[in-house]
């Protein structure tokens, strides 16, 4: 890769010192209040580039140094989020004790921990006062 990078940088430079042999002639430019202004082909050529290229690239830069600053922000809040849930999560299930009282540790028992029953919103008592079709109304 950069090799064509190099390849691609040679040719256009080679491409712009051909354009500047060949077209070295004078250009009278016509300015405000009467003024004429000479100035050589390539030079002017090279300014109308500059013109162009220096604001879209310094507005890039803008641009990319603003983006990299949002991602380091998000990233910072994940890490954030990640230390408290790590944290969180063992004192929620009681494997942190607090500072004030000795850790004691229960003993597992042999039956596992089952989820709340789901509540059907149909077997409610509120479904046996109307149709089905009113209830879903």
């Amino acid at each position: 890769m950069q090799f064509l990078k190099m390849l691609l940088l040679a040719l256009t430079v080679g491409f712009a010192v051909a354009f500047a042999i060949n077209n070295w002639t004078v250009v009278s430019l016509q300015l405000w209040g009467g003024l004429i202004a000479d100035v050589n082909l390539p030079l002017l050529v090279l300014a109308a580039f500059l013109l162009g290229l220096v604001p879209m690239w310094v507005a890039y830069r803008a641009t990319r140094w603003r983006l990299r600053q949002r991602l380091a922000t998000c990233e910072r809040t994940i890490a954030d989020l990640r230390t408290a849930a790590a944290t969180s999560v063992p004192a929620a299930l009681g494997l942190i004790a607090p500072a004030d009282e000795p850790a004691t540790f229960a003993e597992p028992s042999s039956h596992s921990i089952t989820p709340p029953a789901m509540v059907d919103p149909l077997d409610s008592p509120a479904a046996d006062r109307g149709t089905e079709s009113e209830t879903r109304l």
